[in-house]
């Protein structure tokens, strides 16, 4: 859920998904297309078809608990590296390197010495992270989650407050007088416009829908067709929304 996404959005969706389905089988046992109706706005619904398969596949393989196991995890339908290692670790208290875009902004500026890391993550990352992890479990677990709160609460990727970063002093990019980012551009987040945004809004409809929506409703969302038809085809073909005879729309499952 906080995949590019702030906290204080994700929060209140998902109190109320743990309320709603306490446990994977609790959400399991519902169409996938409940799931995409509670996602509400977050953005990127395909997660939550996502969680929904995990969740099926947890149930059916492991009896309803989440595995510990690093190899099962990456198993699950819709898990990653980042998601495994993370589940792993801060769940089960396991020794595994973590890297989102928080923890690779404090050890691309703490050591390496460039205001940001690449846009996508390189191999020297991964073994940079791997060897910074401490050999304890307990640890090494404890060092996965405060890098990653060291960059989303101090060293953050505008107006990093070094004031309070307890090792600004060994900070190789501060050391170095924070020069500026000389790599590749940063990737933007782009809404307006896009077909994410026509997406949002067709699933907007079906979402708070309580039966089929008719193309016409549909259609009123986006004045411009070829967008709008191409948006809700990639909806169709991403298995979000499933088409009914009669051109008619629904949620999968619903």
């Amino acid at each position: 859920m906080l995949q590019q996404t702030p906290v204080n959005r994700v929060l209140p969706v998902y109190e109320q998904w743990l309320a709603r389905w306490p446990r994977p089988a609790a959400l399991a046992a519902e169409p996938s297309g409940e799931a995409v109706r509670a996602w509400g706005r977050l953005g990127y619904p395909r997660r939550a078809l996502r969680l929904h398969g995990a969740a099926v596949a947890i149930t059916e393989r492991h009896g309803g608990d989440v595995p510990s196991d690093h190899a099962q995890l990456l198993a699950l339908p819709g898990i990653g590296e980042y998601t495994a290692a993370a589940v792993a670790s801060f769940a089960y208290g396991q020794r595994h390197a973590v890297l989102d875009t928080n923890v690779r902004r404090v050890f691309a500026r703490a050591v390496t010495g460039v205001q940001y890391p690449p846009n996508a993550t390189t191999a020297a990352e991964r073994r940079l992270a791997r060897a910074l992890l401490p050999r304890d479990e307990t640890t090494a677990a404890r060092w996965a989650a405060a890098s990653m709160e060291l960059g989303a609460l101090v060293c953050t990727a505008r107006n990093e407050d070094c004031g309070r970063c307890p090792i600004a002093r060994e900070c190789a990019w501060r050391l170095a007088g924070k020069p500026a980012h000389d790599g590749p551009p940063r990737r933007g987040q782009t809404y307006a416009g896009t077909d994410r945004q026509v997406r949002g809004r067709l699933l907007a409809v079906l979402r708070e829908a309580h039966g089929p929506v008719a193309q016409t409703a549909l259609d009123a969302v986006w004045h411009e067709p070829v967008q709008r038809a191409r948006a809700l085809d990639g909806l169709v073909a991403d298995g979000l929304v499933e088409p009914l005879e009669g051109g008619l729309y629904r949620l999968p499952g619903s």
